[in-house]
């Protein structure tokens, strides 16, 4: 990381920062209100990264309400929203780099001490110093003055520029004591350094380790809110190779730590299918860096869980070895008491992650150069509208220490987009319905509904699918009149044979 300037913060801060924050230390100088901006805005930048949310320290009995409502008075209409119990105030803005909404944050100056059984502190009036000594790494402990006179001057008791500029996470003070606190700060730690790419120093990874028990005390829904921002982090793998490590990932998601690990018989052995998927996950990020992260957010987690089956599918036969047949389907299966756990939807979102773990070995067969065009018609028909995603994390799935073997099953991989891409053009498959309807079935053949119609409809479709028929209606009704008595007469069949066997 290049060296940062400090001396001239002032000149580091983006433009449209540098207005609210100087129209907020104007407000409170107006205001008699001693005020410091503090955390991820004074961190940002000095890293020179965008920012959206701003937190503000104050100090003194309900300063903090009082500067959010004075915030409010001089921009027109804005609202604070106030919460008195705890002091604090937030204030709603046009963000600065104008996407979307900025947050504001008040709250006075604090010191906290934490009960055995809690990790909600108990919170008393403090001074600066008071309030950055508990936060939770040192380059989250640093202020600065946005008073007019002080403009831009840091507060740093902690060398948190220095370990900014050494890309290091540290804790302000004992960190076994920061993490037997507030035990959420264990993920937090993976988190940032998923986000930032920055090292954990030694000792704080070691009393990660020494407190990760200490989760239990924590919500999952606090917990979940981390893991969400670490599968959306630049390189998340950091993350979860870091809860991992500390043992913390196992209390709240075994079923990816079960991934871990090599087994040997007779000299075979499979990869470690844990560091597998975190790779599958940094090269699926990589495929998609021409998108934001909020829109490959699920095809992320189906990257994180893709292989979730395959502990309990691996088995060894003597002469063919390691296999997890079934895996992706035992997989899917499994998706939705993990969502549960993690507090994760259970709605399109969770059904399109188990779609895609589901069908992700499917375009594996298609690198066959026999394949037919049977096989790539029923995985468009299946895949529908998510075959895109399909193939990107297809792709990311290719990893190998052997590089040879990575270009040329990308290049393989190729030849199945094109075989893919000309089968659609042709016969217009994905998503679609026969083009000879239940109701033109039924008004045809003078039906009523029922099995015998669903039995037509079904036949129309695998003779598309089978390309023994174009996808057409002429044709489609043609097939329908070829194929009806036959249908109909096996449908009749069946059930005479289950009325008989009741």
């Amino acid at each position: 990381m290049p060296s940062i300037n400090t001396q001239s913060i002032s000149d580091l801060i983006h433009p449209p920062v540098e207005e609210v924050l100087s129209r907020v230390g104007k407000t409170a100088m107006d205001s008699g209100v001693e005020v410091y901006a503090v955390g991820g805005v004074v961190r940002d930048t000095l890293l020179d990264r965008s920012t959206t949310d701003i937190d503000f320290v104050t100090i003194g009995h309900g300063t903090g309400i009082q500067l959010a409502e004075a915030v409010c008075s001089d921009m027109n209409g804005t609202t604070a929203h106030v919460y008195p119990n705890f002091g604090t105030a937030s204030v709603h803005i046009p963000s600065p780099d104008g996407k979307g909404i900025a947050s504001l944050e008040f709250v006075g100056a604090r010191k906290e001490s934490y009960r055995r059984d809690s990790r909600k502190p108990i919170v008393e009036e403090g001074s600066l110093d008071d309030d950055l000594n508990r936060r939770d790494f040192t380059v989250n402990a640093i202020a600065m003055h946005i008073s007019p006179d002080r403009f831009g001057e840091i507060i740093d008791p902690f060398g948190g520029k220095s370990d900014l500029e050494k890309g290091v996470l540290r804790t302000p003070l004992d960190p076994a004591q920061t993490f037997d606190d507030d035990p959420l700060r264990i993920i937090r730690a993976a988190r940032f350094s998923a986000q930032l790419g920055f090292l954990i120093e030694p000792n704080t990874y070691s009393a990660m380790r020494e407190c990760a028990d200490r989760l239990s005390i924590v919500s999952m829904e606090r917990i979940s809110n981390e893991l969400e921002k670490i599968i959306s982090a630049p390189v998340p793998s950091i993350g979860f190779r870091a809860l991992f490590e500390s043992g913390a990932l196992e209390l709240f998601f075994p079923e990816l730590v079960a991934l871990h690990g090599v087994d040997t018989i007779g000299g075979q052995k499979h990869k470690d299918n844990f560091f597998h998927t975190l790779e599958v996950l940094d090269n699926l990020i990589q495929l998609t860096a021409h998108l934001a992260s909020e829109e490959t957010h699920w095809l992320r987690w189906a990257a994180l869980l893709h292989d979730i089956g395959k502990p309990k599918t691996k088995r060894f036969t003597p002469g063919s070895g390691w296999t997890f047949h079934s895996h992706e389907e035992r997989g899917a299966r499994m998706v939705p008491k993990i969502f549960k756990r993690l507090r994760l939807p259970s709605d399109e979102r969770m059904k399109y992650v188990q779609k895609l773990i589901r069908l992700h070995h499917r375009p594996v067969s298609l690198v066959d150069e026999t394949v037919t065009d049977s096989a790539v018609r029923r995985l468009l028909f299946d895949a529908g509208d998510e075959v895109e995603d399909l193939m990107i994390l297809v792709r990311a799935d290719i990893t190998s220490k052997n590089a040879r073997r990575v270009r040329k099953y990308l290049h393989a991989f190729d030849s199945v987009d094109a075989k893919m891409i000309a089968v659609e053009e042709t016969d217009r498959i994905r998503n679609f319905q026969p083009p000879v309807d239940g109701l033109e079935i039924m008004k045809t053949l003078g039906l009523e509904p029922g099995r015998i119609v669903g039995d037509l409809k079904e036949a129309i479709r695998e003779a598309i699918l089978e390309g023994i028929i174009p996808n057409e209606h002429d044709a489609a009704f043609a097939y329908l009149m070829e194929i009806k008595d036959r249908v109909m007469n096996k449908t009749g069949d069946l059930d005479r044979v289950r009325k008989e066997s009741n």
